[in-house]
């Protein structure tokens, strides 16, 4: 089933997302804290305590500086984006702060969501496919449908998706960041419920990298690590910093490489934009 006809009206044009999730706080109601609510349905599932407190201590000096977005449900509010502004400003002792309501339907409320988390960055890899996940079982979405709603491509979202047959465990590294995407993907390759999280175990304690570990997934022996020229480590860790990026030269035989590791399509994106200076391209 394709998405639903209200749903895919609103988010005909694009700008319409933005210019919602950009709107200065000029154009904004004070709503108070207290009559507003967290949408229980929020991608985003951990908040890093120091970001919120250094939030707090700039909301404390500058005020709320971009609306949040809600919608009335009753006599209070429920947050549809800008929940990490939200508890900033309980920190910060606000009783008020800059909001726009918006009539949204459950559907234009979990996309909205969804898209500003993904814009900003604020989703590991399985909160992402959790949410995903939901808003295509909620609205019977197909992941082409997804696909044409954010703004990522098809087979994004179903690799996204593959990473919730993981183990549990294996999951949880994932979302402290112990582990990357790409590991994910690769651990996915064994089948075995405790050689994976053997696995992943291992690829923590040593510090694989994704090379290394798809190394040992084909069996193939360790290359013996010979130490560097420093000019070489010194071009890795500048070209690693600006790109964003971990970058290794590979400095044996004829031909020399240049190795970029990157996550996934966006990343690969961003990463075009730093070596091109931001000129325009063609989409991944």
């Amino acid at each position: 089933m394709s998405m639903g006809r209200g749903l895919d009206s609103f988010f005909k044009d694009a700008k319409e997302v933005q210019t919602i999730l950009e709107t200065k706080n000029d154009q904004g109601s004070q709503i108070p804290l207290k009559d507003i609510f967290p949408n229980e349905k929020q991608p985003r599932k951990t908040f890093d305590e120091e970001e919120l407190k250094g939030l707090a201590e700039s909301i404390e000096e500058h005020g709320v500086l971009q609306p949040l977005i809600l919608r009335k449900q009753g006599e209070k509010y429920q947050i549809i984006a800008g929940e990490r502004r939200y508890r900033a400003a309980k920190q910060a002792g606000l009783e008020k702060v800059p909001a726009l309501v918006k009539d949204l339907s459950d559907q234009e409320a979990d996309a909205i969501s969804l898209i500003e988390n993904l814009q900003r960055e604020d989703l590991n890899p399985i909160e992402e496919a959790l949410a995903l996940r939901a808003m295509m079982d909620t609205h019977h979405l197909t992941q082409q449908d997804l696909a044409n709603l954010i703004g990522k491509n098809r087979s994004s979202i179903a690799n996204l998706l593959r990473l919730l047959k993981l183990e549990e465990e294996v999951q949880t590294y994932l979302q402290k960041g112990d582990l990357s995407f790409s590991h994910g993907k690769l651990l996915l390759k064994i089948k075995d419920p405790k050689k994976q999280v053997a696995k992943a175990r291992e690829i923590i304690q040593s510090g694989q990298t994704i090379l290394e570990t798809e190394e040992t997934l084909e069996k193939k022996k360790p290359k013996t690590q010979k130490k560097k020229d420093i000019f070489i480590e010194d071009v890795e860790e500048q070209l690693t910093r600006h790109l964003g990026a971990k970058v290794r030269l590979r400095t044996t035989g004829r031909v020399k490489k240049i190795q970029i590791d990157y996550y996934n399509n966006d990343d690969l994106e961003r990463i075009m934009d730093q070596l091109m200076g931001g000129s325009s391209h063609e989409g991944i």
